[in-house]
């Protein structure tokens, strides 16, 4: 896993197209990721490490090779992959994959969804996976961790597409969201809507 490693103590748009075809093992589903995000911390207005360490984001500013799981809406968790240097905050989320072993498994707990929408999605694919809030600060590059990051079939460059991030309402142009071309599992593009304050 060495390898796996130093490719994610990079910068983070480069370590994001990098993880594409990369798969998320539990003890029973496994997952191949086609779509992710990236968020640079401190130095980018739409991560939550923008304004500093928190007790939310703190596992941002831990060592690369870390699951940052947040929780989102009240009812959404959503996975990242920490990269970067130990200190300083930067993390790829994943949106998107498709479920290659455990099928049966990821469609119970999806609820019987098509297999193309079993984890197309941030939090479907947590869903799929399991993962919650309790997986925040695990390491990812360990035989015997609960949720591991493994090397797959990475796609060449010419089938990495880039474009704007989703559902953000600060530099979202940034085109740090990348996707595998062509992949039926990536997730359906949304600009972030602004929200009007309410009046009295």
């Amino acid at each position: 896993m060495s390898d796996l490693f130093d490719r994610l103590t990079g910068p983070v748009e480069q370590v994001a197209p990098s993880l594409l075809g990369c798969v998320l093992v539990t003890a029973d589903v496994r997952i191949r990721i086609t779509e992710v995000e990236a968020y640079d911390g401190e130095h980018d207005p739409a991560s939550h490490a923008w304004r500093g360490r928190t007790a939310r984001n703190a596992t941002m500013f831990g060592p690369a090779g870390h699951a940052y799981v947040y929780f989102t809406y009240g009812m959404h968790h959503c996975l990242n992959v920490v990269t970067g240097v130990e200190g300083v905050a930067s993390g790829t989320l994943v949106r998107a994959g498709e479920v290659v072993g455990g099928v049966e498994t990821a469609r119970v707990r999806r609820g019987g969804a098509p297999d193309r929408d079993l984890a197309r999605g941030p939090a479907r694919l947590c869903r799929a996976l399991a993962v919650d809030r309790s997986y925040d600060g695990t390491p990812l590059l360990l035989d015997d961790s609960p949720i591991r990051l493994e090397e797959g079939d990475t796609p060449g460059p010419e089938m990495i597409l880039s474009g704007p991030r989703v559902g953000v309402s600060r530099e979202a142009e940034r085109p740090w969201r990348f996707w595998i071309a062509g992949d039926p599992t990536v997730s359906a593009y949304r600009p972030a809507v602004r929200r009007r304050p309410a009046t009295r």
